[in-house]
């Protein structure tokens, strides 16, 4: 049986000597027969090329870079304060009972999870600025409403809202630090922005407790947290600006090679 196996593959080899391969460069537009099949069954999503490939050390002496830190601090910072005095909150603001409460922070949980699988995935078809942008500008009305509402069933729906955002913004950052720094050294650029992560579980806490002792309600913890959110939106909309350089600077290196490999 070996032996057959072997005089097949001598007589494939000897009959292409003497063939000549010709490599040509593919006309435009042109996708492999999988690759096309994949984006026909991904529902409309583009495949999109990562725009640079930096290392983390690289990227973390880029202005997006900390463009993407302040976005993530702030998000967690609000956030993570909200968690910590939900209980107390609903009670001062609302009336809500004691149990009640409680059984809202269970259910934020549930909000939190559910968020970072929905806004992640609505990342993939929008782009990540989009949904970063689309949740700051939800939680600047949404942090500046809550202090107005009096039914505990309209502040708990709020609550549920923003904890969709704080747990979308966290689980879409690495594909936005992807999109912009390339998968070549990810991990390690998670890592370094995973540091706003762990100072906004500092700061959180303690500055809405800090401004709750000093004005003597969450009514300005809450207003101050919504104009905090307008420096994120506006830190989302720039980052747009680099990004766009980016997409250019990439079009044109791929156009270059494109007619380098065709001479």
């Amino acid at each position: 049986m070996f032996g057959s196996h072997s005089k097949k593959v001598m007589l494939l080899g000897s009959g292409e000597l003497g063939k000549e391969t010709i490599i040509e460069a593919p006309k435009a537009g042109w996708v492999p027969k999988g690759l096309e099949a994949a984006g026909k069954k991904s529902g409309g999503m583009k495949l999109k090329e990562d725009l640079q490939q930096l290392t983390a050390n690289e990227a973390v002496r880029t202005r997006q870079f900390w463009a993407l830190w302040i976005m993530l601090f702030i998000n967690i910072t609000c956030g993570i304060a909200i968690l910590s005095v939900a209980s107390p909150m609903a009670q001062e603001l609302v009336g809500m009972s004691a149990a009640g409460a409680a059984a809202m922070v269970g259910i934020m949980g549930l909000f939190n999870g559910g968020g970072r699988i929905v806004w992640a995935t609505i990342s993939d078809y929008i782009g990540r600025p989009n949904v970063y942008t689309l949740v700051f500008a939800f939680q600047i009305v949404a942090f500046f409403m809550l202090p107005n509402i009096t039914v505990g069933i309209i502040f708990s729906i709020i609550v549920y809202m923003i904890m969709t955002c704080y747990g979308g913004g966290f689980a879409s950052i690495p594909a936005y630090i992807g999109d912009l720094f390339g998968t070549k050294q990810l991990g390690a650029i998670h890592g370094y922005i995973l540091t706003a992560w762990a100072a906004a579980g500092l700061a959180g806490p303690i500055f809405v407790s800090w401004v709750r002792e000093t004005t003597g309600s969450y009514h300005g913890t809450l207003v101050i947290f919504s104009g905090i959110f307008i420096i994120a939106l506006a830190v989302s909309l720039l980052i747009r600006l680099d990004i766009k350089k980016l997409r250019t600077m990439s079009e044109n290196r791929m156009i270059k090679n494109a007619e380098i490999f065709r001479k």
